[in-house]
């Protein structure tokens, strides 16, 4: 026989805290993608869906942190992205920082938490857009460069790979970076001007941008890599060196132009770590 007893005052606050605590379906969030933004509680991002998305295979992403003053949308704007997220069949996501700057520890500015908001991305991507967290490539050009070192530093489990290009620490470097190796490919340019490979002194000598050689040091060091001679190799114009420590890889990739970033260069990042991962490599 079934009660016709009401519930208690306990059991009726119960049900509506359960049902509070309901996570938000894709369905019943703001729609958004390409130069339309999703907007989070601390920023926002832009992402372009691939267009030949494999349906049955699980959906990957790679993040791009912009340039200092840098603006998310150009980044989603650029077809070279598009067409490098469209091969790849992952998403490109283009995230905003805070008036166009990236708060890593020794910048002269720090506006927000940055990896308690890349990860409130990656949660909003896994339930929006069904993204796979485990396939998730984290790169940035120039300021967007410091800030992927930093992350990768100090916790190298928010990505499964870092693709850094024409940035890396600023000093004082860090003696030791307490996260596990992550696998890390660098790119930068010997002609560069504006984040020179020996670094430069910025606002009037109050800050400087780091050594690139001494960045990888801080790693190879707290590895026992320091006089470990360096696996070399070619790949288009990139002259490349490549150290790979139990449980991660370093590669520092240099060709001879000034400050740039090209899609490709992070296409073959993200082919590389698959490849290292067991991931489908696309062409």
């Amino acid at each position: 026989m079934i009660s016709e007893k009401l519930p208690s005052a306990a059991c009726v606050a119960f049900l509506a805290s359960s049902l509070l605590a309901v996570p938000t379906q894709a369905s019943e969030l703001p729609a958004c993608g390409g130069e339309t933004p999703c907007t989070l509680d601390n920023g926002e991002y832009y992402i372009h869906m691939p267009e030949n998305r494999d349906g049955d295979a699980p959906l990957g992403a790679i993040f791009y942190l912009h340039g200092h003053r840098g603006k998310a949308v150009n980044a989603i704007r650029n077809q070279g992205f598009q067409r490098m997220a469209d091969d790849l069949g992952v998403a490109f996501v283009a995230v905003q920082g805070v008036n166009g700057t990236w708060s890593f520890p020794t910048a002269p500015r720090n506006l927000r938490d940055e990896p308690l908001f890349f990860d409130s991305v990656l949660s909003d991507l896994e339930n929006r857009f069904d993204i796979d967290r485990d396939r998730t490539m984290l790169s940035g050009f120039s300021s967007g460069g410091f800030m992927t070192w930093y992350i990768a530093c100090e916790n190298s489990g928010h990505f499964s790979g870092y693709a850094p290009i024409a940035g890396a620490f600023w000093e004082p470097l860090p003696d030791t970076c307490p996260a596990d190796n992550p696998y890390l490919f660098h790119v930068h340019g010997t002609s560069d001007t504006v984040v020179p490979l020996a670094g430069r002194w910025l606002g009037g000598g109050q800050w400087k941008q780091g050594d690139v050689f001494e960045s990888f040091d801080v790693w190879r060091r707290q590895n026992g890599l320091g006089e470990a001679p360096a696996e070399k190799l070619t790949d288009g114009n990139l002259e490349c060196e490549r150290w790979a420590p139990e449980g991660g890889l370093f590669e520092l990739c240099l060709h001879t132009g000034g400050h740039s970033v090209e899609a490709k260069w992070i296409k073959r990042a993200w082919n590389e770590l698959g490849e290292i991962k067991g991931w489908d490599r696309k062409s």
